[in-house]
């Protein structure tokens, strides 16, 4: 049956309230509750008169993809518990902990002048880290930590300052300052543990299932890139402290951070520590129907890998026992996925891992010819499946996206001229039909000069702006400091569409 995830900040008085409205609902004969009654719980007596309020309550919970009543209440108590929203909080008149507000990493917008202006506040106020554990653990004051945790251990697991954090995760994302000591933050790690600080205390940023544990924020990287979402400056050593004192290794948030960048020096050291084994530690424990299992977490990881090219994270993955060969939760295979986005480097090394291809559907085919831009398959796939180009363009039409993504300026000819749509919107990060961003603004927001050339030259529309963030190429650029685009796109923004000259 399908199910819906959680909102973002799930309230359980709000799902309590769902359940009596579609109490109410079932017992006033309503249609559509009764269709939905029988859909999650079929074995339901739903007589108007009997329908109990329990049974609506397994209703919602099924809905929301949990077996019980119970057992969504159990997971939503574990959220409201460690839910926080540090990307939210306001100015601090405490200097210590607007310090602390401005250094660390939030996950919202993470502005590197935040950074700056902490450094300024700490250079003005040079003793506000003795004002409290949190102040000190962040600048990484070992002699400080220490003295602190000999008059009072239990401030080791004391949660404080503006979000709310035990001082080991101030620790890890506090990104203030990028010359700090090694020394410094490994023996202030050490103090803090041996004090009982918790190697997997963390938090859910937002009230999301993916927790941000202290080696999510010690290994940093997201969404936004390596200016605004750095690697902690000693990222490798002060894991390994928190691996060694027993931080699970199975961290899907840091995993998903950092799978962007193809540096795997963190897959090494967490396959070193176990990852994709084991039953998922506290994190998994305390929401077992939210946080995945170690296998797929891996899994996941050969996913992203597969579609962007990324060979040596293959490799990697498989050396270590990952199914490189079974299907991946989409439904496709690696090889098949690898063969969809058009990539036959990446086919033939699966294929030398020993995986072998079942038949290809006509439409990716059709797909990996043209993103490998090689119009002699493309014309034998459409001799033997007239229509299929067709069907490709129904069933992928952000393809332009994906093949300059791809860094294919030949593919991204051959589709224009194969009628796609130069403007479609789809999603840079996954092969996924999702109408996030145009072609334009991925190539504006990574730099591509020639690809912005090129896709002006196609007549890419400089004014489009994209679903997720209301922004304009234009606007990618300049978000992320990409100069160059954004020179270039700003003559062509004036200009409107179709004017701009290559």
């Amino acid at each position: 049956m399908p199910t819906v995830p959680l909102p973002e900040q799930p309230s359980l008085a709000q799902l309590r309230k769902k359940a009596r409205e579609l109490h109410r609902a079932v017992r006033a004969g309503d249609d559509a509750a009764l269709a939905h009654v029988a859909e999650h719980d079929p074995d339901a007596d739903v007589d108007a008169g009997s329908f109990a309020l329990n049974r609506a309550q397994l209703v919602v919970a099924r809905h929301h993809g949990f077996p019980s009543w119970a057992r969504l209440v159990r997971q939503l108590q574990a959220v409201e518990r460690y839910t926080r929203v540090p990307d939210d909080v306001a100015r601090r008149d405490d200097p210590a902990d607007e310090f602390l507000r401005l250094a660390c990493l939030t996950y919202g917008d993470d502005d590197p002048g935040r950074r700056a202006d902490a450094r300024a506040l700490l250079r003005a106020s040079p003793d506000l880290a003795r004002t409290s554990i949190h102040a000190a653990a962040a600048t990484a004051d070992a002699t400080l930590v220490e003295d602190l945790l000999s008059r009072d251990s239990s401030l080791a697991r004391r949660e404080g300052g503006p979000f709310g954090w035990e001082p080991l995760l101030y620790l890890t994302a506090a990104r203030h300052d990028p010359h700090v000591g090694l020394d410094a933050v490994t023996r202030t790690a050490r103090a803090l543990l041996a004090a009982g600080a918790d190697p997997n205390a963390g938090y859910l940023w937002h009230g999301l299932p993916s927790p941000f544990t202290v080696l999510t924020l010690t290994f940093g990287g997201g969404e936004l890139g390596p200016v605004r979402q750095p690697h902690h400056p000693h990222a490798n050593a002060l894991a390994r402290v928190l691996l060694d004192a027993g931080a699970d290794p199975n961290d899907g948030q840091a995993l998903y951070n950092r799978m962007f960048e193809r540096d795997d020096d963190h897959l090494v050291l967490l396959f070193e520590h176990g990852l994709g084994t084991g039953d998922g530690g506290p994190w998994r424990r305390r929401l077992p129907d939210l946080v995945d299992d170690p296998g797929t977490l891996v899994r996941e990881q050969l996913g992203w890998a597969v579609t962007h090219g990324m060979h040596e994270r293959i490799r990697l993955l498989a050396a270590h026992g990952v199914d490189v060969a079974s299907p991946l939760r989409n439904g496709r295979t690696p090889v098949e996925l690898a063969g969809a986005v058009g990539d036959e480097d990446v086919v033939e090394l699966l294929r030398s891992l020993g995986v072998t291809a079942r038949d290809v559907d006509p439409v990716d085919a059709w797909v990996a010819a043209a993103l490998a831009a090689d119009r002699a398959r493309v014309r034998a796939v459409e001799d033997r499946h007239p229509g299929v180009g067709s069907r490709a363009r129904d069933a992928h039409p952000a393809l332009v996206l994906r093949a300059v993504v791809a860094g294919r300026a030949d593919a991204v000819r051959l589709l224009v001229d194969a009628g796609f749509d130069v403007n479609a919107r789809g999603r840079g990060d996954l092969p996924i039909d999702e109408p996030w961003e145009t072609a334009l603004h991925h190539a504006a927001g990574a730099g591509d000069v020639a690809a912005v050339r090129l896709l002006l030259s196609l007549g890419a529309d400089p004014n489009a702006r994209d679903a997720r963030f209301d922004a304009t190429p234009l606007g990618w650029a300049e978000y992320f400091d990409q100069t160059e685009t954004a020179s270039l796109l700003d003559g062509a923004t004036l200009q409107g569409p179709g004017d701009a000259s290559p």
